[in-house]
């Protein structure tokens, strides 16, 4: 058997231990969408990270700039994870009909009766990384057969995060993750190009709208507990975003128990999912979404119709 400490790569600065390769790969396959992840190591853990598309900034931000960093190919990373059939079990799951009564009352990611860990099988994935210019070095180990894969790391893109500005939040909702899932994928019928995102301080509160070559439709939600568990809204808010991004999240959605939507006042989306593991761990897939720029035209657009409503209200 091959341990970490074998290996011809030098000491490791980071030696980790999963219990399952399964709720790895169940994490990183919801940013599947680029071909390679920018790796980040602190003290708190690992930091995947992936963009649709880049932003122009040149400043480092100076918290992170030591700690140490590296580029991954994200294809080949899920392919070695699933190297004891991970991906076939999630997939599996994720199929399920919703007609499928046992299935639907299982939450995603949840151990049941034919789970690893019910039946007492052990699985160990074991990580390690050497610094500069070593590989990203996997070891599997399920049912007394172990594998070792060491993963090329390239150099870090200097990719910056979107900046989110906390203390200038203009909305924060906390919601199931399904009931986003549901929107979504209700909306995605119409093949639009963009997602309309609505918080309004009174009825309808949460409103996502889209419009496309077969339609339009729209989904409201009330304010209440059972929809919506936190609702905080500063002033109408309304932004656009570009609906593929948006749908690019529906891994996370169908696979997190909730969502966190929160938006600034430069109007960018934040969708942090909260995932549980197996074992009772808890781990968060973090979205960040740049806005469209709205158009003066639709800014007076919607001013007006406010002000007719309001005066509607008054004729009334």
């Amino acid at each position: 058997m091959s341990t970490i400490g074998e290996l011809d790569h030098g000491v490791p600065i980071f030696k980790a231990v999963s219990s399952s390769a399964r709720q790895l790969f169940q994490l990183l396959n919801c940013i599947r969408f680029a071909p390679k992840a920018q790796v980040q190591i602190s003290n708190e853990g690992l930091r995947f990270a992936v963009e649709e598309s880049r932003l122009s900034d040149d400043d480092p931000d100076p918290a992170t700039a030591d700690l140490p960093n590296f580029s991954i190919s994200l294809s080949a990373l899920l392919e070695t994870l699933q190297i004891f059939g991970a991906a076939d079990i999630t997939t599996a799951r994720f199929s399920k009909p919703d007609s499928d009564a046992y299935g639907s009352n299982i939450r995603p990611g949840r151990p049941n009766a034919f789970s690893n860990q019910a039946l007492g099988m052990a699985g160990v994935c074991r990580l390690s990384y050497a610094g500069i210019g070593s590989p990203f070095s996997i070891i599997l180990e399920e049912s007394g057969v172990t594998t070792t894969c060491n993963l090329n790391t390239y150099e870090p893109e200097g990719a910056e995060e979107i900046p989110f500005q906390r203390d200038a939040m203009q909305v924060k909702i906390i919601m199931q993750a399904r009931w986003l899932f549901d929107a979504v994928s209700e909306l995605s019928s119409t093949s639009p190009s963009r997602l309309d995102i609505t918080a309004h301080t009174g009825a309808p509160y949460l409103s996502l709208s889209a419009a496309g070559p077969l339609g339009s439709a729209s989904v409201e939600f009330a304010k209440g507990r059972d929809l919506l568990e936190t609702f905080t809204v500063a002033e109408k808010w309304t932004q656009s975003y570009k609906f593929d991004m948006i749908k690019a999240a529906a891994e996370a959605m169908r696979l997190a128990s909730k969502v966190s939507v929160r938006g600034d006042e430069q109007g960018v989306l934040s969708l942090q999912f909260m995932v549980e593991v197996e074992g009772g761990g808890i781990s968060f897939v973090d979205f960040r979404f740049v806005p469209f720029i709205r158009d003066e035209d639709e800014e007076d657009e919607g001013s007006s119709q406010e002000e007719e409503e309001d005066y509607e209200d008054e004729d009334a």
